[in-house]
């Protein structure tokens, strides 16, 4: 399978697990552990703030974005598919 890295489509940053972002419900945690929903108040975020003071570029850019790799693993998904048809 493909392999899938995480990183601010604006600046590169890439974020490490131990970062956590904060939920308007005052929850923190590791937002792409869960694909930008909040595990306490089920908020999806449809976008994901880079975190400056970490090194990040502080902007908003779609949570989707983020992920790179995707194209690919699709791909796969689908010859998967295909052969099983």
């Amino acid at each position: 399978m493909s392999n899938i890295k995480i990183a601010c489509p604006k600046c590169d940053w890439e974020p490490e697990a131990s970062d956590r972002w904060q939920c308007s419900c005052g929850h923190t945690w590791n937002t792409f552990d869960t694909g930008g929903t909040c595990p306490k108040c089920k908020k999806r975020w449809k976008d994901t703030q880079c975190i400056g003071w970490r090194g990040g570029c502080n902007q908003w850019s779609p949570h989707i974005d983020w992920y790179r790799g995707l194209d690919e693993l699709i791909k796969e998904l689908l010859k998967v598919e295909e052969s099983v048809f």
